[in-house]
């Protein structure tokens, strides 16, 4: 077949990292397939300025921006076309196909207006993408509401998104990890223990409350290490716990050695539709302490990790310190079912339901409605 996929922007968030995935598993299995992006974000001069003024208040002299990262796109190497600047993907722009997929709301709206010959639509719905707030909420409903097939990335997000619009018949394709990258051995509860979590500046991460229930840790368990990564510096807006060990925007074979030096991985996100973090932490074995967020209800079922109440950095820092000064037996018990969970489905079982649904769609009823 051939297959083409719409995304806002090549850069290095899950969602994107979700598209290289399945891009580079479909050509793996023979099928053309391109990404069309539209150009980067970047940033306006007033929000150059507001950054430099907040630094300056801050007594720090301002650093010089960072260059853009490559974006997961570029570097899984699958054919991409980045559009001359930020506009609708449009007619032009993309191939002849068999299905096209749209990966984003706007993306969503795109594909519509696209004519027949560029490919039966397909929505991969990877959040409810309603966080800005205002009129864009009648816009996701709308984009939503278009007819095409639709795979949601968790059942959680399916029903999220139904309890408000009704039944729109989403097929559920869960986000799954690499099992070959993200792994590590049976290992002992380390000494002293260690927990980890994703910084960021934005407060939908939640950077702030995983901060917090570390402070809180470590009344109980004073010799707690704390370990974060993220693509953000650390800032005095979202302080991390002293002596945190910071790593800035570690290239992906780094992961799977972060996530496994941790005895317990926090994920505070405040709004997330999957959350990849929490399966590449469990499938390095590593337990995961979260509030109920994207898939985490799902994953952390069953004793394959803790869930805690959100806003409540106390009840984080209660898990925190029963699995890292807890039993060590408890904490064994809990590592290898989140081991078990995140190894028991692979990108290839994803890739092989996600194929299913686009087959369907390129059959001759599988036309718009």
């Amino acid at each position: 077949m051939k297959i083409t996929f719409l995304t806002p922007a090549d850069n290095l968030t899950g969602g994107t990292r979700v598209v290289a995935t399945y891009a580079s598993l479909l050509q793996r299995r023979g099928h053309e397939v391109l990404v069309v992006s539209n150009a980067p974000d970047r940033t306006t001069l007033r929000e150059r300025l507001r950054a430099t003024a907040r630094s300056l208040r801050r007594g720090q002299w301002p650093r010089r921006a960072a260059p853009p990262a490559e974006g997961h796109i570029a570097l899984s190497g699958v054919p991409h076309r980045v559009l001359e600047r930020k506009r609708p993907i449009e007619a032009h722009d993309v191939p002849d196909a068999d299905v096209v997929v749209a990966t984003w709301w706007e993306t969503a709206v795109w594909m519509h207006a696209l004519p027949p010959r560029k490919g039966r639509p397909v929505h991969l719905v990877q959040g409810y993408e309603v966080w800005t707030g205002g009129a864009v909420r009648d816009r996701v409903h709308a984009a939503l509401a278009l007819p095409n097939r639709k795979v949601a990335i968790s059942g959680t997000l399916a029903r999220e998104i139904e309890r408000e619009l009704g039944p729109l018949d989403m097929t559920v394709v869960p986000n799954a990890v690499d099992l070959q990258r993200f792994d590590a051995p049976s290992r002992a509860r380390g000494t002293p223990p260690t927990v980890g979590f994703i910084y960021a500046h934005t407060p939908i991460k939640g950077s702030d409350l995983c901060a917090r229930a570390c402070s809180l840790a470590r009344e109980r368990v004073p010799s707690l290490r704390v370990l974060a990564f993220g693509v953000d510096r650390p800032d005095a807006g979202v302080p991390l716990p002293a002596g945190t060990e910071f790593t800035w925007r570690p290239a992906q074979a780094q992961l799977p050695a972060l996530y496994a030096r941790c005895d317990a991985w926090l994920f505070g996100s405040r709004l997330d539709s999957f959350g990849l973090p929490l399966l590449e932490a469990m499938a390095c074995r590593t337990p995961v302490i979260g509030v109920p967020t994207g898939a985490a209800p799902e994953l952390l079922a069953d004793g394959a990790g803790v869930l805690v109440p959100p806003e409540s950095p106390e009840a984080m820092a209660d898990a925190i310190v029963q699995l890292c000064a807890g039993p060590e037996a408890d904490w064994r018990r809990t590592a290898q079912r989140a081991h078990a969970r995140a190894h028991a489905y692979s990108w290839e079982d994803a890739t092989t339901r996600l194929l299913d649904v686009l087959e369907a769609a390129s059959a001759p009823d599988g036309g718009r409605a």
